[in-house]
């Protein structure tokens, strides 16, 4: 049972006894029970309406760096060579209609060793309000996609990090688990860019799940921008003492299994 659920089985049988006592007050636990629907989804960390992934449990001091919406024929090349440059394994959140438009980058980032999960077709920013069979359509064409580099993806993470009740239907069909985040620049996918490592350094812990974006600026020296602020980071997590581990060693699950059929 949900979070979600719990609170509504307090929330309304408290109306009700409320409602002997002060019809108008009874009005104050619905109340609050549709404002946590309306407000908890957009903290993946309340797992309010299922479970969401969003921190590490491995004990040590280490994190995962997981990059959302690519590849990018502007920023995925780069920031692979960034990442074998220190020797880092990360995880690439992609969605469909990317993965489909650029299956060298795709090639690339799991012959050097990365993660992939599953970020929907068209990343759709209002993916939480559509309906069941448009959630189904949109996190199984990417798993058609996917597999056709080998690969069968358990992990999902919706556009903007939103869920929604029907999001559950949905991922048991997937035979799969929500990840989210702990730690994030608020760069709006490569907008804001500028003091992105610093903003990450200086709230970062052990256990985190780390969020960044594959999409390059299309402004040069801003794309140049975010290449030095990502080498920042890396540098500064290992000043920090913080090690880099692949998403599936630092929750202790798999993200990914080899497709034997495709």
């Amino acid at each position: 049972m949900s979070r979600a659920e719990w609170i509504g089985l307090v929330c309304l049988p408290a109306a009700l006894l409320i409602s002997f006592l002060d019809v108008g007050l009874s009005f104050i636990p619905l109340g609050l029970f549709i404002l946590a629907c309306i407000v908890l989804p957009f903290f993946p960390q309340s797992s309010f309406f299922l479970p969401v992934i969003c921190r590490g449990s491995s004990g040590k001091k280490a994190v995962a760096l997981t990059f959302d919406d690519g590849p990018d024929p502007l920023s995925t090349p780069e920031l692979l060579d960034l990442l074998s440059k220190h020797g880092v394994k990360a995880t690439f959140f992609v969605t469909g209609k990317r993965a489909l438009a650029n299956p060298d980058l795709m090639k690339k980032i799991l012959s050097q060793g990365h993660g992939l999960g599953n970020h929907t077709y068209s990343h759709d920013c209002l993916f939480a309000l559509r309906s069941t069979k448009r959630m189904l359509q949109e996190i199984e064409s990417t798993q058609n996609i996917l597999r056709g580099f080998g690969i069968r993806c358990l992990a999902f993470r919706p556009p903007v990090g939103i869920t929604s009740p029907r999001l559950r239907k949905s991922m048991r069909q997937m035979d799969g688990m929500v990840i989210g985040f702990s730690c994030r620049a608020l760069d709006r996918g490569n907008r804001c860019v500028s003091g992105l490592a610093k903003k990450i350094l200086d709230r970062v812990r052990p256990d985190d799940i780390i969020l960044l974006h594959d999409i390059g600026p299309k402004d040069h020296s801003i794309r140049s921008l975010w290449f030095e602020e990502v080498e920042s980071l890396l540098s500064g997590l290992k000043e920090k003492e913080l090690t880099v581990l692949a998403l599936s060693a630092l929750i202790g699950r798999p993200i990914m299994m080899r497709d034997e059929n495709s």
